[in-house]
């Protein structure tokens, strides 16, 4: 069958680059700071890394026989990659909505932003930032607005007990403390 015939991806969906999908009809809220540093990266992809792979794919296709040419074949990889993370980046940062956190220092109350210490029934302490999905990791205790540990304490007070449903069970928690980054 011809290839004119058949669909193929064009490698927009945000599920092809294994990357989180933003609820639909949902806003892309991200800090400042997550806002430079993608569009930080977006603009190291275009400004250096993608001239210098072009460069080289170039190169290789200069020297004849591309279909056991290594540089090339790996240099076209490579391009389509950065190609794909370059409009990944160009739409999220199209719909992105820059929230500060800074407006809502000194506030007890559970926004986009904050920092809420909580305890868990048994007594186990943790302590999460609410970001954006393109700038949250967990690793760093950073959850996206969108988990449901977010959803759960967002719009809550310093006091309150909430339950949250996780695959386990509900768990009881209760909110101890709420800050946000001072005004710069």
């Amino acid at each position: 069958m011809s290839k004119a015939f058949t669909k193929e991806s064009d490698g927009d969906d945000d599920e092809d680059l294994g990357l989180p999908a933003l609820p639909s009809g949902a806003r892309n809220y991200m800090t400042p700071a997550g806002y430079a540093r993608l569009r930080a990266e977006l603009f190291t992809l275009i400004d250096d890394e993608r001239p210098k792979v072009v460069e080289i794919v170039h190169w290789a296709a200069s020297n004849g026989d591309r279909s056991e040419n290594g540089d090339y074949i790996y240099g076209k990889k490579r391009l389509r990659e950065i190609d794909r993370r370059i409009r990944f980046l160009t739409k999220r940062l199209e719909l992105a909505e820059v929230v500060d956190p800074a407006v809502h220092h000194g506030s007890d109350q559970v926004f986009f932003g904050a920092t809420v210490t909580y305890v868990e029934a048994k007594g186990t302490e943790r302590t999460v930032t609410i970001l954006g999905i393109d700038e949250a990791d967990s690793l760093q205790g950073q959850v996206s607005w969108v988990s449901p540990i977010a959803r759960t304490l967002l719009k809550s007070r310093e006091g309150d007990e909430l339950k949250l449903v996780t695959p386990v069970g509900v768990l009881d928690i209760e909110v101890v403390q709420v800050s946000y980054p001072a005004p710069s």
